[in-house]
């Protein structure tokens, strides 16, 4: 299912979160799970990987995730802040140490102009450091390989995030 290359990675940072000691939790929406099942492809991962969200509607991403009702509201469930939160969340409804989160437009609809398909926006969360945030535009390029794309670049925010 998943590339060798992406397969290697995966276990790159699992090990280099086993060498810190670290637990890790994403929070996906646009993703369905992918960051999630691309880390637990790799036997032993258990006993790295925490758990997994999978928050694909705004319901659950504030009943997950705790990601207030009103900023979803104010910001739309695909932005900066609303990946904050559910990386935060991740962390707070979890007992791992490092998360992960993912919100974007798929497609092949749903984009508008403001948010166009391909835009995605990912928070890392680490207790005791400031949450980051990356926005990929990637362009309607296609269902899976946005989500392709998104998982990549989850991957790489989390090698950064152990730095």
């Amino acid at each position: 299912m998943f590339e060798e290359r992406l397969l290697r990675e995966a276990e790159s940072l699992l090990e280099a979160c086993r060498t810190r000691g670290l637990k890790l939790a994403t929070a996906e929406s646009c993703t369905g799970g992918l960051i999630a099942a691309l880390l637990t492809e790799i036997p032993g991962s258990s006993d790295v990987v925490e758990r997994g969200f999978v928050t694909y509607s705004n319901e659950a991403k504030s009943e997950e995730l705790g990601v207030p009702a009103d900023l979803i509201a104010a910001h739309g469930a695909v932005s900066e802040p609303v990946a904050r939160a559910m990386a935060e969340g991740a962390l707070s409804h979890s007992h791992a140490d490092i998360a992960v989160s993912v919100t974007g437009v798929a497609g092949p609809g749903g984009g508008s102009v403001a948010k166009p398909v391909g835009l995605v926006h990912l928070g890392l969360a680490r207790r005791g450091a400031p949450t980051l945030h990356q926005e990929l535009r990637l362009g309607d390029i296609g269902r899976g390989p946005i989500r392709m794309a998104t998982v990549e670049a989850a991957m790489a925010l989390l090698r950064s995030g152990l730095a």
